[in-house]
């Protein structure tokens, strides 16, 4: 814009929330543009469109339309394809546990052996039932006698404030917010001048929102539960631009209550963003803590406990604190068995990522930053590259796969976790004026040129066809499996001069069940342009019956409406006006 105006003497001025005082203030302290900052976003957009502008149509050629690449989304599809490998070859081994129910006058409390002959029990040290029946052997007669006790005084501090990914990670878990749906609600939010800049990875705070907050809490909350001096925060992300602010309110006495927010979510977000910023400078909470062992012949048994002393910060940011009261134990003392329970227990694979943990592992890495979060979650749903399963965790499509194995074995560089980290050092070195943009986008940018005209010439275009036993029912030739932008699809092998398609899972093969609106039709598997899966009647339009969940050729017991399978464990009636269901358990 400077230079497209012909501005001689430009000036800026910053300001992190839109309210009067912080752009009244910015206007009496204007600066020079930064050209380094300047020069570091350029190279940062020139970069990503080396990257989407030139392995894009490199897969549109060697693999099928429609598909993209870029600097940051192939990162994190990769990261979601191997973590789906890691689980695929994951082998469940069994292990067992014991608890004990003792008892001292009467009150109860469970205790779980860690401790035979004295050494520590390693979590698959038991690893059958046969080997737990043996202790519960020698521990059904056995007195239970407390060898030590410990109690002390525990402290929690508060987090910090929100930054961008934090405040994405943290809305996902409270409110299962996407990160797209999280920034649209803090946008709105931010114009509204309810809070400060919501992109921004920095700790920061103002002297005044600090001392705002000092205020509130002495006179709401009392003394006692200010933290006793003004807490500040610095980021651990040397890359972080400490200049701007974490989000926080823009009033921090303005409470939820007192906002009238008419949007629900808004509503949520806010809340979530004021107790977190007023939380971060109120005391910690305090515990008391009781950790005992309990001997009985050759094995040791632990009971943990914890009550809240001082709830602190906690009065405003409550979070998952379980309480475990136990009853006032001293050493030697004989507690009674109630009873003794073996526990079966199978090593878990790793967890799929959701759009909390996914957020946090790109974050950890150092890859992207605090405005690319949101978009690229977006994008590699869009692209169809990843989807969502029923607890909310990405699971890679095969055309995800596909795409993720051609670009790690051609152009590594790009997907290689540690040398996008490695860019995005070198792109804050440009802000930082110690590199100039020519030079970074020049390194990466004549090896990758050189490499993407020799992978033109050497890769072969992946076959995404499959031969079939079906007959086209238009022209009589063989139908053959394609791969699409959504997945597999049925299509006649004579394309383009018949054009005739289907679903695989609108096949009639796969769902034989009559439509229960019309009666003359099928019911088949079919997908929404954004490539979700539902399922209706093969005589659309003239039939407009239509079920997101599977239907079973079975029929509820109370109306007679279609059954759908709602879960793996699950039926239910398709009818919403209908409570009927059942587990697959009872059949």
């Amino acid at each position: 814009m400077q230079e497209a105006l012909k501005l001689k003497n430009p000036q800026r001025i910053v300001f992190h929330e839109i309210t009067k005082t912080a752009i009244e203030n910015a206007l009496k302290h204007p600066r020079k543009i930064d050209i380094n900052l300047v020069e570091a976003q350029q190279a940062r957009r020139i970069l990503d469109r080396i990257v989407g502008y030139k392995i894009s149509p490199f897969l549109w050629k060697k693999i099928a339309k429609g598909l993209s690449a870029g600097r940051v989304q192939s990162v994190a599809v990769r990261l979601i394809v191997e973590r789906e490998r890691e689980i695929e070859k994951f082998i469940a081994q069994e292990y067992w546990g014991v608890e004990a129910l003792l008892a001292k006058s009467k009150k109860e409390f469970n205790t779980f052996l860690i401790k035979k002959d004295g050494k520590v029990l390693d979590k698959l040290e038991i690893k059958n039932k046969e080997e737990a029946d043996n202790i519960l052997k020698d521990l059904t007669s056995a007195d239970y006698i407390v060898e030590s006790v410990e109690k002390k005084e525990t402290r929690r501090n508060p987090a910090p404030p929100f930054t961008t990914s934090t405040l994405q990670q943290a809305a996902w878990q409270r409110f299962k917010f996407s990160a797209k749906q999280t920034m649209s609600l803090a946008q709105r939010l931010y114009e509204e001048g309810n809070i400060t800049y919501h992109r921004t990875d920095s700790l920061n705070l103002s002297e005044m929102s600090l001392n705002t907050a000092k205020d509130f809490i002495v006179s709401k909350y009392g003394q006692n539960y200010w933290a006793g001096k003004i807490v500040k925060y610095k980021t651990k992300d040397k890359g972080a631009q400490e200049a701007h602010e974490a989000i926080r309110p823009a009033y921090a006495d303005k409470t939820p209550e007192s906002l009238k927010l008419t949007d629900a979510r808004q509503l949520k977000l806010y809340t979530l963003i004021w107790q977190r910023f007023i939380a971060c400078q109120m005391a910690p909470a305090i515990f008391d803590s009781v950790s005992a062992d309990i001997k009985a012949v050759n094995y040791t048994f632990r009971a943990n406990g914890q009550t809240i002393k001082f709830d602190g910060f906690l009065k405003v940011y409550p979070t998952k604190t379980e309480e475990t009261e136990l009853p006032d134990l001293e050493k030697n003392d004989k507690l009674d068995l109630i009873k003794l329970n073996p526990l079966q227990h199978f090593t878990e694979p790793p967890a799929r990522y959701t759009e909390a943990s996914l957020v946090k592992t790109l974050e950890k890495h150092g890859i992207g930053r605090p405005s690319t979060y949101a978009p690229i979650i977006s994008t590699i749903q869009d692209r169809n590259y990843v989807t969502e399963n029923e607890q909310k965790r990405f699971v890679p499509s095969e055309m995800g796969t596909i795409v993720n194995d051609v670009l790690v074995k051609n152009f590594p560089e790009i997907v290689d976790i540690d040398f996008t980290a490695k860019m995005e050092k070198e792109l804050d070195e440009v802000a930082e004026g110690k590199d100039t943009w020519v030079k970074t986008c020049k390194d990466f940018y004549t090896p990758f040129a050189k490499n993407l005209e020799e992978k033109y010439k050497d890769v072969e275009k992946t076959n995404l066809t499959q031969k079939t036993d079906k007959i086209c029912p238009k022209c009589g030739a063989p139908i053959i499996e394609r791969m699409g932008r959504f997945g597999r699809f049925y299509a006649c092998s004579k394309f383009p001069e018949c054009k005739y398609t289907a679903s695989i899972e609108g096949d009639p093969d796969t769902l034989n069940i009559s439509c229960p609106k019309c009666k003359e039709g099928k019911l088949t598997g079919k997908r929404t342009k954004k490539g979700k899966t539902f399922y209706g009647c093969n005589r659309f339009p003239k039939c407009d019956f239509a079920l997101w969940d599977k239907p079973i050729n079975e029929f509820c017991p109370k109306c007679d409406s279609i059954l759908v399978q709602k879960s793996k464990n699950k039926i239910k009636c398709s009818n919403k006006e209908c409570d009927f269901a059942k587990d697959t358990n009872e059949q």
